[in-house]
């Protein structure tokens, strides 16, 4: 995905059942990849976007985390954390982050491995993608996020 493409039709699993990403279309909408939950990096991330959920919702903004983690564990994550940020799966075979260009290979202490690149992805209200986050470092961001939403 880079700037000027449109949503795909795609569908992710949702609390309630199938997320389609094309019934986001008629306003703003962020997506934002993130690697696990319960982790450090991705509670501080999930945190910051649901303290921030009522300045998106007041700017008319739609908001969805993504991970491979199961809707149970999305439960689990946002019960524990008391998180309002909607979450979703792509658990399925990842074809979500693999068209978003956010399943990539890393590197930890030499080894070589396919993981999720912290990333966030802005469309205006037409669908279309206006703003592209790579190799998203959690402190600011999601307050960065909204500033661009906002300036729609």
């Amino acid at each position: 995905m880079t700037e000027g493409d449109a949503i795909p039709d795609l569908t992710l699993t949702g609390a309630a059942g199938p997320v389609r990403l094309v019934d986001y279309r008629g306003k703003p909408f962020v997506l934002y990849f993130y690697p696990k939950d319960d982790t450090p990096g991705c509670t501080r991330e999930a945190q910051a976007f649901s303290a921030l959920i009522g300045d998106f919702e007041a700017a008319g903004v739609a908001l969805l985390g993504v991970s491979k983690d199961s809707p149970a564990k999305h439960a689990k994550f946002a019960a524990k954390h008391g998180l309002s940020v909607p979450l979703a799966s792509d658990d399925e075979d990842g074809t979500v982050l693999q068209a978003f260009g956010a399943w990539v290979e890393k590197s930890l202490y030499g080894k070589k491995y396919m993981g999720i690149d912290r990333s966030t992805f802005l469309f205006d209200a037409d669908g279309t993608l206006v703003r592209a986050w790579r190799k998203v470092k959690v402190p600011g961001h999601a307050e960065a996020v909204l500033a661009a939403a906002k300036a729609l």
